[in-house]
């Protein structure tokens, strides 16, 4: 048979290697100018790295086992990683037992009760009946308001905004998880990374492709998939009508779908449509000192517009210092209507506070790079709201970020679901 697979991020490269193995036929339709979605790199002043960070935790076994089918497991490497919280105008070390008995913004009780929460997370089994649960809800009844308004409250505002007191509490708990369970120690958090980055895997994967004769087709956005009598009739791209697909399997944002194919019923594209997205501007920089110790850091401070940074240098090594700054924001925010030098000239005015070290002669270089459907907003009850892979339409599947849920965003969750959508494809 042969297949049509729209986006060749992470997901759309695994479908593909699956079908592949079967022996059928895979075309990859990407608009973009080269592979791998979100995880893709680009030359930053002569730093090759990823548009939006990434990183690895030791329950990541789906990726673990796609190394070793690619021979890349002797790129994997692990750091012991430290994390910060800026609370007030003042930077805590965070995450150990012994930085939260430190830390004086919250009494004791409420240290205990926040430490207890992580304790139970880690050890949840099933997160679906969590699926029902507000996030806020389940948090303020185990740790109380007040440590909630401490440590929480800014990240999700900052990141959800009106959503905020929708999220359910599965989503949030596999987060608390994925981490607390990436240690070595109760002291030592470990965090991993691919030596020469994601874009390793992803040529791999590429490679793995092409020498099976997949073709991979760049610059090339499917306008429509034309449906007649409940079939795909035809595949259309660059302004021709490829007739010849048996099926078409999609891994582009959900919000896309409704557009190249209108010919879906109704109820169908209602359902899409009901699933929401939040858009990423996030800036980079490329700085010649370091700005902390920590890899992450999550922020509480009524002067500073994001939830945290990320020092990926922290992580993976480099001669300069590399830091994200995530701006999460719906697209009806005004912020999403500045400039990128605008965002980029805010988080320099930020770090000082952070560092009072810092200075603009810190700063070799600086990018802003932004993702239309960053964040799937994921409510209770959203086990039920998700679309099914197969559609209505005969030979037509699709997933995206959103059908991860309940768990993180990261190249592990893109295998696994990539998995699951090409059984669903070969049936």
């Amino acid at each position: 048979m042969k297949y049509c697979v729209l986006g060749a991020g992470p997901m759309g490269l695994m479908v593909a290697m699956e079908l592949l193995k079967h022996g059928h036929e895979v075309d990859i339709f990407e608009r973009d100018d080269r592979i791998g979605g979100m995880s893709a790199s680009f030359d930053f002043g002569g730093l090759e790295i990823e548009r939006y960070y990434h990183f690895i935790c030791k329950t990541d076994y789906p990726l673990f086992e796609l190394l070793d089918e690619l021979d890349l497991s002797g790129k994997l490497r692990w750091t012991d990683t430290k994390m910060g919280f800026f609370y007030n105008g003042k930077l805590y070390k965070w995450g150990t037992p012994t930085a939260l008995l430190a830390f004086d913004g919250l009494d004791l009780v409420s240290k205990i009760r926040y430490g207890l929460h992580a304790m139970y997370a880690k050890g949840v089994k099933d997160w679906r009946p969590f699926d029902k649960i507000k996030a806020t809800s389940w948090i303020k009844k185990w740790i109380g308001e007040r440590a909630y308004h401490v440590l929480w409250r800014s990240l999700f505002e900052l990141k959800l905004f009106e959503h905020t007191d929708e999220i359910s509490a599965a989503w949030i708990g596999t987060r608390i998880k994925r981490v607390a369970l990436s240690r070595r120690s109760l002291t030592q958090e470990t965090m991993g990374y691919l030596e020469g980055g994601s874009n390793v895997l992803l040529e791999k994967m590429e490679h793995y492709i092409k020498s099976r004769q997949g073709r991979i087709h760049l610059k090339s956005g499917v306008e429509e998939v034309t449906i007649r009598d409940n079939r795909i009739e035809s595949v259309i791209v660059n302004g021709v009508a490829n007739t010849s697909y048996d099926g078409v399997i999609s891994t582009i944002p959900l919000p896309y779908i409704p557009r190249i194919a209108p010919n879906l019923p109704p109820s169908f594209i209602e359902k899409i449509q009901n699933i929401k997205n939040i858009p990423v501007a996030c800036v980079i920089l490329k700085l010649k000192h370091k700005l902390s110790e920590n890899f992450w850091m999550n922020i509480n401070d009524a002067s500073i517009e994001i939830p945290g940074l990320i020092e990926y240098s922290n992580l993976n090594p480099s001669d300069t210092a590399v830091v994200y700054a995530p701006f999460y924001m719906p697209k009806t925010h005004p912020k999403w209507q500045q400039s990128n030098d605008q965002l980029i000239r805010e988080v320099l005015y930020y770090l000082p506070r952070i560092n009072p070290a810092f200075s603009q002669d810190w700063v070799i270089d600086t990018y802003c790079h932004r993702y239309e459907y960053a964040q799937t907003i994921c409510p209770t009850g959203f086990y039920d709201m998700l679309p099914a892979m197969k559609t209505p339409v005969q030979g037509f599947y699709m997933a995206d970020t959103g059908y991860y849920y309940p768990e993180d965003r990261s190249i592990n969750e893109s295998i696994h679901v990539a998995k699951a959508l090409a059984k669903a494809a070969l049936g």
